[in-house]
Formats: C-alpha cells, sequence, structure tokens
C-alpha cells in the first residue's frame, strides 16, 4: 500500500507541474527524479542519462522524423490542397463530408508508420489546415486527429504488439492478423460519430457542392493520383517485406519531394521551412519520450505496476471482473505511463492470470492494445494530446475534452471485442487454422 501512495504523490506532483505550466518533457524527468531520490536506492543521475541515451538511440524511431518531413512536405506545397480536391467529390454527399479524411488518413498512414505519434503528427500537418481553411469545425478535427492517431498501433505492423507477443510468447503473424478487424471497427465507430454529429449540427459543416456524374468525380480526382500512388506504393513495399518501416519512411521522403518538384511547387523556401518544421516537431517528441523513459525506470524501480497487478491477483476475480479490473488499472497506468512500458511492467504477473482465467492470448494482446490507445488521450501523460498541443498551440485539456466523445468509441470497441471476442480471433483462425 506504500508503494501506492508514493504512485499517488508523483501523480499529483505531475498534475501540479503541468499546471504551472512546465514543459512536459521536463515534468516527466522531474517526477521520475524525485521518485527516485526519495523513494528508492538507486542513482537518479546516472539513471536519467542512460534513459535519455537509450530512449532515442534506436534505428526504428530514425523513421519518426522522416514520415514527420513527409507530412511537411506535403503541407507545405499544394500536394495536400490537391489530395483534398481529389477526395471532395467522393464525400460530397457522406455526413461530415471531407472530416473524414483524418480517419482515413490516420488508418492508412497507420499500417504504415506503426506509430501513434507520427500518424498523428503527419496526419494533422496535412489535414488540419485544409480542414479550417474549408470552415469544418476545430473541435471535432482535433478530437478526431487526437484519437484517430492512436490507430498507427492497432493496425498492423506495429511496435507494441510485437513487444506483447514476445512477453506472451504468442506468434506475432496472429497477433497482427488479429489487428485488422478491430482496426476497421474503430474506423467505421469513428467516422459513424463524425456523421451523427455533423447530421446534429449541419450549420457548422460547409454546404455540399452540386451533385456530379462518376465520370466527372473521376476526372475531378486526377489531382488524388499522384500522392495516393505514393500511399500505396509506400504500403506495398512495407507488407511485400520489401522495406522496413524506416526505409518506406526514406521512399515517402524523396517520393514527396519528387512529387513536389513534379507539380513544380517545391522551393527552397518551403524546403528549408519544412525541414525546420520537422526539426521543431521531432525534437519535441524525442525529448517527451526521453522523460517518459526516466519515468519508466523509476515506475520500475518502485515496483508501482507490479504491485496494482499483484493487488489484482489477490481478488480472486471472476473472468469478466478481472478484465473489468485490469482495464481500470490499466488506464491507471497509462496517465503515467506509455503503452510499451506498461506492457513490460506487468506480463510477469497478469498474463498467467488471464491464462488461468481461459482468456485467449492473441484476444488479450488487442485488448491491451486498445488500452493503450486509450492511455495515448488521456491526461496527463497523454501522448497524442502533446502532439497535437506542440502542433496547433492549443492546450492539452482542450484538446483532451474535444476527444472525450472518440474516447467513448474507443470504450465502445473495447466492450464489442469482449462481447463478440471473434472480432479479434476469426481472421488469424481463417488464415492460419485454430491455435490450439
Amino acid at each position: 500500500m506504500e508503494i501506492l501512495l508514493v504512485g499517488g504523490l508523483l501523480l499529483f506532483i505531475m498534475f501540479l507541474l503541468l499546471s504551472g505550466g512546465v514543459w512536459i518533457a521536463m515534468t516527466l524527468a522531474i517526477c521520475g527524479w524525485v521518485g527516485q531520490a526519495f523513494f528508492t536506492d538507486t542513482q537518479p543521475g546516472k539513471n536519467l542519462f542512460s534513459a535519455f541515451w537509450e530512449s532515442n538511440a534506436s534505428w526504428e524511431l530514425a523513421a519518426l522524423p522522416l514520415f514527420i518531413w513527409m507530412g511537411e512536405i506535403l503541407f507545405r506545397t499544394k500536394l495536400s490542397e490537391e489530395m483534398f480536391e481529389g477526395l471532395r467529390p467522393w464525400l460530397n454527399r457522406v455526413p461530415g463530408r471531407l472530416m473524414h479524411t483524418t480517419i482515413l488518413g490516420c488508418g492508412i498512414f497507420g499500417s504504415v508508420s506503426g506509430s501513434s505519434a507520427a500518424t498523428c503528427a503527419t496526419i494533422s500537418k496535412v489535414a488540419l489546415p485544409e480542414l479550417m481553411k474549408r470552415g469544418y469545425s476545430e473541435k471535432l478535427a482535433l478530437g478526431s486527429l487526437a484519437t484517430a492517431g492512436t490507430l498507427g498501433i492497432l493496425i498492423p505492423p506495429s511496435i507494441t504488439m510485437v513487444v506483447y507477443a514476445v512477453a506472451a510468447d504468442a506468434s506475432i503473424i496472429r497477433i497482427f492478423l488479429a489487428g485488422f478487424l478491430p482496426g476497421l471497427l474503430l474506423m467505421a465507430l469513428f467516422s459513424g460519430y463524425i456523421m451523427w454529429w455533423s447530421l446534429r449540427h449541419p450549420d457548422q459543416v460547409p454546404p455540399p457542392d452540386a451533385p456530379t456524374t462518376f465520370w466527372e468525380k473521376i476526372k475531378l480526382s486526377r489531382s488524388l493520383i499522384p500522392c495516393g500512388a505514393l500511399i500505396v506504393f509506400v504500403c506495398w513495399v512495407l507488407i511485400a517485406g520489401y522495406a522496413t518501416a524506416t526505409e518506406c519512411a526514406a521512399y515517402g521522403v524523396v517520393g514527396s519531394l519528387g512529387l513536389a518538384a513534379w507539380s513544380r511547387s517545391l522551393t527552397w523556401n518551403n524546403f528549408c521551412e519544412g525541414l525546420m518544421g520537422t526539426t521543431r516537431s521531432s525534437c519535441m517528441i524525442m525529448f517527451i519520450l526521453a522523460g517518459a523513459a526516466f519515468l519508466t525506470k523509476t515506475m520500475a524501480f518502485t515496483g508501482i505496476p507490479r504491485e496494482l497487478a499483484e493487488w489484482v491477483n489477490g481478488m480472486h476475480l471472476s473472468p469478466l471482473a478481472l478484465i473489468a479490473v485490469l482495464t481500470v488499472v490499466y488506464l491507471i497506468l497509462g496517465t503515467a505511463l506509455d503503452g510499451i512500458s506498461m506492457i513490460v511492467l506487468t506480463s510477469a504477473v497478469v498474463l498467467p492470470m488471464i491464462q488461468k482465467a481461459g482468456f485467449d492470448l492473441v484476444w488479450f494482446g488487442i485488448f491491451i492494445v486498445l488500452l493503450v490507445e486509450i492511455a495515448e488521450v488521456t491526461p496527463p501523460v497523454g501522448f497524442n494530446l502533446f502532439v497535437l498541443q506542440n502542433m496547433t498551440g492549443k492546450d492539452s485539456n482542450t484538446i483532451a475534452k474535444a476527444a472525450i466523445p472518440f474516447f467513448g468509441c474507443l470504450v465502445v470497441c473495447i466492450v464489442l471485442i469482449t462481447v463478440f471476442p471473434q472480432i479479434v480471433t476469426y481472421l488469424p483462425d481463417a488464415v492460419m487454422g485454430v491455435d490450439k
């Protein structure tokens, strides 16, 4: 119980610092320092340097600035405008119209990047200015981008899924396959809410254009072909196994530069501005990652996640009650830890409980990923909230409030896969056979 009190104290300090306007990364690092200096026998100085180095010295992380640069190129040239103009006639009669591009873009890009932060940053850079220019609701756009950005860790390939598969000694391919249908379900829930909101608030959605025939739509969509071909190519080389996510990001940058030059919208000025914008966004994200890594070390040293998991184990709950309590526990952990750390620090205790209760480990993997998605938009350490805060200048609490309805969609998705586990298990069983 003393350990849980320590966790409550650190959480209070975090809220205090964030409300005082302290930088997010500094807040995370300060909380980590306090936890190690006063409640452990470790050396916080040495751990601080090691956490900062280990969190950023990663080849996989090299994809992050490259994907952000790709988004900057699309944003600062006329390619993003052409892409939206190409989508406009197809979404003209759908309630919400171009607002659905945030969901579609995050879903497609998430399958390429495998990163929630990269997905959120890239699609926000491209979509938000275009939606605001056309008169769409800023609140709805911010909420959809914050939550749809999390599709990067649900739609394979996903680093979080790989970490879980290793921790659970489960098949990575089965878990990848299991993520597709829940990912499509979540995209449908997000788009469904946008349609419902647009029907309720027609005055906040631009009026539809004049009806067009199918061939007129094809003609108007010619501007969509270059960006669409680039996205399809980047997805194809990754799925076909010809390139890693980092190499795909490099292809995306080269392709974006080539298309911008071909359309004669690439200038030395917007090239330099794109580089500077990429540097600022990447440094911000990596600084926050470093602070979160140091706080994660503190959590590991104090034993807070393991203590919570053992407390749940000692309650001897029924299977459904166990899932309900674990949901609450992971939501609490999500306020202070990143998703990968949540899985690594609790798997040793939680996974045997899950197996004993009779749950499929592949199903539980998708369940955990959905909880990690919720953690990405949960204050005070909701990573997507920080990304959008940096890119828009809006307060993270404002973005969190805008994301509440989409947060509800995530909860509905969790309920649906719990009641109907076949949503998760059908595809891997159909492709690879029933796992015995």
